[in-house]
């Protein structure tokens, strides 16, 4: 009979050449389970998806719940569900007054996809304007606005009428005119290293899009939910853009996405065609459930505060030869080290010292830190420890040749 590891090896599409390769049995908490009782903080929350951490009772128990009543019914908008219709308005109670309609598909991806169509269709432009070392997913429209030749040249030709300028250039943003349809923007850059916007920056987008007619797209996939210290990036900078986009933590560890808008501007999807935007399984009901229950629990559990207090620790504990910088608010952290081969060795062993770390796409000099909010004080020492002494081990290699 073959292992697991052989069955994943022969029979599950993959992405790199060296995969983890990591077997996990169960999860709880801000911990993943071995199937021989081996134990890891997982310090990436799936990343920055597992927000209430894993397996919250509540967040279960809301999965079975709907379970009971129904699974999936019917395409995207054509039946009043309960979990959809109640995290909606949920969602709308906590975010600008015009972010007030929401379409719900299965994936951050399917979130920007629809974001963009949305731009084009209500402004009846095509240009579509992002940044340098952006990522907004995989999928072949995203692909198309992703920040670095690296992963997207083989799949060329791409979406026309393009335009990448570059993050945190005052300057660049001259180039936002009158044939721009939307600008898309993640208000701090994740895979680029966790990169927040120099000052007046984000500002200056906003009045652009205005002069220009042009709606500003914030990709929040994994700023939002409590991440960065602010529920969302939106509270963080005070600037309110014309689409969000929300994923990752938005299901509370099920797979969920969603663009949201206004009325007005969500409306143009109704006609001309009509279902100018179609999913089968968006807002899946047991998805929607969970992630209802996983926000219920940040804001009456206070984790978007807790969140701050506890990146004050790991800013603290964090001092290590090795270590250049711990860059970042919230729980969302880049550790930048000395040199890139020493991410690479510690990214690799961490698993043997109890924890998980993983890279940026855009970023090799520095790993992710991005824990569950619901970490204990005692699991941030006991993981800040147990990084320093990985540290200790990467750094006696390199002596050793």
């Amino acid at each position: 009979m073959l292992t697991n590891r052989q069955l994943f090896l022969s029979y599950l599409g993959q992405t790199s050449a060296e995969p983890l390769m990591l077997e996990i049995s169960r999860a709880e908490g801000v911990f993943l389970y071995g199937p021989s009782g081996e134990k890891y903080i997982d310090l990436i929350s799936g990343v920055s998806v597992s927000n209430t951490g894993h397996r919250h009772p509540r967040v279960t128990e809301a999965i079975k719940k709907q379970t009971d009543s129904y699974l999936h019914l019917m395409v995207y908008g054509e039946m009043i569900q309960s979990p959809q219709v109640e995290y909606a308005a949920l969602l709308s109670s906590i975010l600008p007054s015009t972010l007030n309609n929401c379409y719900f598909v299965n994936s951050g991806s399917e979130a920007v996809e629809g974001a963009l169509k949305l731009a084009k269709r209500y402004t009846g432009k095509s240009r579509i304007i992002y940044f340098n070392n952006a990522y907004h997913g995989s999928t072949h429209g995203a692909l198309s606005i992703q920040g670095s030749e690296k992963y997207r040249g083989a799949f060329r030709p791409l979406l026309p009428d393009t335009l990448q300028i570059s993050f945190n250039d005052l300057s660049s943003l001259d180039a936002i005119n009158k044939d721009t349809a939307c600008v898309i923007i993640e208000p701090v850059q994740g895979e680029a290293g966790v990169i927040y916007p120099v000052k007046g920056f984000l500002e200056k987008i906003r009045n652009r899009c205005s002069e220009n007619d042009a709606l500003l797209v914030f990709d929040e996939a994994q700023t939002g939910f409590g991440r960065t210290g602010f529920m969302f990036a939106i509270d963080r900078f005070g600037i309110v853009p014309d689409i969000v986009v929300l994923a990752k933590a938005l299901g509370g560890g099920m797979p969920l996405g969603a663009f949201i808008s206004s009325k007005e501007i969500m409306s143009s999807l109704i006609a001309n065609p009509q279902l100018g935007h179609i999913t089968t399984f968006g807002g899946h009901p047991v998805c929607c459930a969970a992630g209802l229950a996983s926000l219920k629990v940040i804001m009456e559990e206070n984790l978007v505060a807790k969140c701050n207090t506890r990146s004050a620790i790991f800013k603290r504990e964090l001092v290590h030869p090795l270590i250049k910088e711990v860059r970042g608010e919230g729980l969302l952290l880049a550790i930048r080290l000395t040199e890139s081969r020493f991410v690479q060795y510690a990214i690799k062993y961490a698993p043997s010292y109890g924890i998980i770390l993983d890279y940026f796409l855009f970023c090799d000099n520095a790993f992710r830190i991005a824990p569950p909010l619901i970490i204990s004080e005692e699991e941030i020492l006991t993981a800040c420890r147990q990084v320093k002494l990985l540290l200790d081990d990467a750094m006696r290699n390199a002596a050793n040749g």
